[in-house]
């Protein structure tokens, strides 16, 4: 019997030890970094195991949620949603948020993504149904920073922070973007043709300018002109006052051929006109002709007589 004693001894030992390793086992609780575990203790939630080494009571105390608190990036699936003018788009986005509270992630809601996607997708709907087609299309930084304030706001109490919610893709029907792609091409034209009509009226204003310059230039010319003209009939006519003078003062002194002179000017001057007339075709001379040119010769000696005579 002692030898049953000890056996028995023997067998309790083994037992008490191997209770011993499994309770100090399910005492001790090694907590990822990145993670957070809350403890349960008889089913209600008494603490939340941090990263590392934990101890919790055996048997009494058991492992409830174990909880991601890293970044995390939810698709939000595509949807059809009508905007304010009744025009429909596909969209789809993403959500990145965090889990700040283990407490209340785990027991404030009981399917923490799910409700995140369906408070997400909702909030889509409704602010992108309030707005129209072209807003939706060109504002999308404003419907981003919009959902993401009611989203975060509505997600506080689950224990988790929305840190940006992105919408991916905005997809119009196939008509409306055909129709959009003829809007724009009506717009570039319409550009095109203002550009092209801008160029072709300052090329008439740049043909005027030059057209104005070019008859100021002339009219420049032309006053120039007239005024060399009438400097030279100006010195013209005092040349011919002044050798009618010498003729009129040899004529007093009673020089003959300064009367010869004169009657010799007012021939050639005849002559002149008939020779260069049109209507003349042939003319002839006649032999007094000789000596009215020899008359002009004479003007010479008038003309120093009257000068020297000063």
């Amino acid at each position: 019997m002692p030898f049953l004693s000890d056996f028995d001894f023997a067998i309790f030992v083994v037992i008490f030890l191997f209770m011993t390793v499994v309770l100090v086992f399910m005492g001790v609780k090694s907590v990822p970094q990145g993670q957070q575990w809350t403890v349960e203790r008889f089913g209600k939630y008494t603490k939340t195991l941090e990263p590392g080494l934990n101890l919790i009571i055996p048997a009494v105390d058991v492992v409830g949620k174990k909880l991601s608190m890293m970044e995390e990036v939810m698709d939000i699936p595509a949807q059809n949603i009508i905007t304010k003018d009744n025009a429909m788009v596909r969209v789809d986005g993403v959500v990145f948020y965090q889990i700040i509270s283990a407490a209340q992630a785990a027991y404030q809601v009981s399917n923490l993504t799910n409700a995140l996607m369906n408070l997400t997708t909702t909030n889509i709907r409704s602010v992108m149904g309030a707005m129209i087609l072209d807003e939706v299309l060109s504002k999308r930084d404003v419907i981003n920073t919009h959902l993401l304030r009611i989203v975060d706001d509505a997600s506080t109490p689950w224990g988790m922070k929305v840190l940006r919610v992105e919408i991916k893709d905005i997809a119009p029907p196939q008509d409306l973007v055909d129709a959009m792609g003829r809007q724009m091409k009506a717009e570039r034209d319409k550009r095109a043709n203002i550009l092209e009509a801008e160029g072709l009226r300052q090329a008439e204003i740049l043909q005027a300018e030059g057209e104005k310059q070019a008859v100021i230039l002339e009219a420049e010319g032309r006053r120039e002109s007239a005024f060399r003209d009438a400097e030279a009939r100006e010195r013209f006519a005092q040349a011919e006052a002044r050798a009618t003078e010498v003729i009129a003062r040899a004529i007093e002194n009673g020089n003959m051929q300064a009367l010869n002179y004169l009657i010799a000017i007012k021939y050639m001057e005849a002559v002149n006109r008939l020779a260069t007339s049109e209507n003349t075709k042939l003319l002839l001379m006649p032999l007094e002709t000789s000596g009215v040119i020899g008359a002009l010769a004479g003007i010479k000696e008038i003309i120093k007589e009257g000068t020297f005579g000063r």
